[in-house]
């Protein structure tokens, strides 16, 4: 073996053992904000899908409030708007879906940091990491009963579509339906308050757990 190869076999080396050291001279605390900050970049993708929701939450509506404007008289245009109104009802679902996907994997990168709390040192640190974990438990679980509330609205409302396609249909079966939707998508706003109030709760524990754990975090505010 030559000596240059032997030099830069030994240089490899050294950079090899002061990775390791880096790796190893890790603060519990900072592998527990490595966790978070990767479960927050994980939520990306939740985060992209609420425009195009709501554009298409926006363009259903219009599309609703157009069909009911109509009478018998102008079926054909029902249907045709129904149908379109029906097919946003399967986009709102994989924007729905995408979310949940996004929620689920960042929980799952989030649970790391229960693994680390019982080597925490300091006493208040300890203190701040069980309140965080239990806000972003129940954010969680908010956010699954949101989840769970608003496909269910989203099939009402594809079943509503469809029913507007029949031209049997009767008064009493569209009132009918239309009172199971509204009375969906109350559950729906009260799941979404839910969920809003334990993400802003989430927000300020994470915060006060690194102050607690002296990170210097800068926030963009």
């Amino acid at each position: 073996m030559s000596r240059v190869n032997r030099v830069g076999i030994i240089s490899l080396f050294f950079c090899f053992l002061i990775l390791v050291g880096c790796q190893f001279g890790e603060s519990t605390e900072e592998k527990m904000y490595n966790h978070l900050e990767e479960a927050v970049a994980l939520e990306d993708q939740f985060r992209e899908q609420q425009a195009p929701l709501a554009k298409a939450e926006k363009k259903e509506q219009e599309l609703y409030d157009e069909i009911v404007a109509l009478s018998m008289d102008e079926f054909d245009k029902i249907k045709s708007l129904s149908t379109e109104a029906e097919a946003l009802t399967k986009k709102r679902l994989e924007y729905l879906n995408n979310e949940k996907e996004s929620i689920d994997k960042a929980y799952e990168e989030f649970e790391n940091t229960k693994d680390l709390r019982g080597d925490l040192e300091d006493e208040n640190v300890q203190e701040s990491a069980e309140a965080l974990i239990d806000k972003m438990d129940k954010r969680y679980d908010a956010y699954q009963s949101l989840y769970k509330e608003y496909k269910a609205a989203i099939e009402l409302d594809k079943k509503l579509y469809t029913m507007l396609q029949d031209k049997e249909l009767t008064l009493e079966q569209l009132q009918e339906q239309i009172k199971k939707v509204n009375e969906q998508y109350t559950k729906v706003s009260k799941q979404k308050e839910e969920f809003n109030k334990y993400t802003t709760e989430f927000n300020e524990a994470k915060k006060a757990f690194y102050k607690a754990a002296d990170l210097n975090v800068n926030y963009g505010e």
